[in-house]
């Protein structure tokens, strides 16, 4: 069961978790989600020590190891500031199951406190900046995926529609079995691939349905696997970052 949370007032500072997905394939969706953050007043500091969230490790059942993980990453958020995350799943790790692998511990209070300053990019812009924004693009249409571990544990597909819903002149298109997983989940695709290359043209094929000009989502590991299947078919659709698609949206930087 999903319990509310209780979103603070906008800080003057934040950190942002890049995640290494955005690192490594797409720096230019951190620094768009960067812009988006200082387009609200907001100083964002970026850790550059900053490394994997844990979560593949901990999927995997090596908890000592995730729990490693996991306390150097809190290390390096010493100040009490909000830790915005570019991805619903590392979000998911960070918000729900670092306090689970350190329940019961002598870190066990830290641990807590750190978990509650995190905050998925789209739950914090709409839940904590409470942005508005006006559209200044011609008129576009645009299918989203959510990430499983976004829609079930951080429920931020919500957030992530009433962003686009703020844009005028952008239809947003329903994919059919919009909830259903793209097949990648992490380890998932490397131990099953069959099962994961089975998903993720089931995935394609209903986001091609819609016919739609742009395809997003919040999580680059989905888009790595969804976009590598596109080009595989010789599809033209390619997903790209939400933070990307919402700041061209907004300053009219339009491809």
């Amino acid at each position: 069961m999903h319990i509310r949370r209780l979103y603070p007032a906008k800080p003057q500072k934040v950190y942002l978790y890049a995640t290494c997905l955005v690192d490594l394939f797409d720096p230019q969706a951190g620094l768009d989600a960067i812009s988006l953050l200082e387009r609200e007043g907001i100083e964002v500091c970026f850790i550059p020590k900053q490394t994997c969230c844990g979560q593949p490790a901990y999927s995997s059942g090596y908890n000592r190891e995730s729990r490693q993980i996991a306390f150097n990453q809190i290390a390096l958020f010493p100040e009490p500031w909000p830790v915005v995350v570019l991805s619903g799943s590392c979000g998911g790790m960070m918000h729900h199951h670092y306090r689970r692998l350190f329940k019961d511990s002598e870190h066990e209070t830290v641990v807590n406190q750190f978990c509650e300053r995190v905050f998925e990019l789209t739950e914090f812009l709409i839940n904590v900046c409470r942005v508005r924004w006006q559209d200044t693009g011609q008129p576009a249409s645009v299918v989203m995926h959510t990430s499983c571990a976004a829609r079930r544990e951080m429920q931020v597909h919500v957030t992530a529609r009433q962003l686009l819903s703020q844009l005028e002149h952008v239809e947003l298109r329903e994919q059919a079995y919009d909830s259903e997983c793209c097949g990648f989940g992490g380890t998932f695709a490397v131990r099953h691939p069959n099962i994961s290359q089975a998903m993720v043209e089931d995935k394609t094929r209903h986001l091609c349905d819609t016919q739609a000009e742009h395809f997003v989502s919040a999580d680059w590991g989905c888009l790595l696997n969804i976009n590598g299947a596109l080009a595989y078919q010789g599809q033209k659709l390619q997903g790209q970052h939400l933070a990307s698609f919402l700041l061209n949206r907004i300053e009219g930087q339009h491809e």
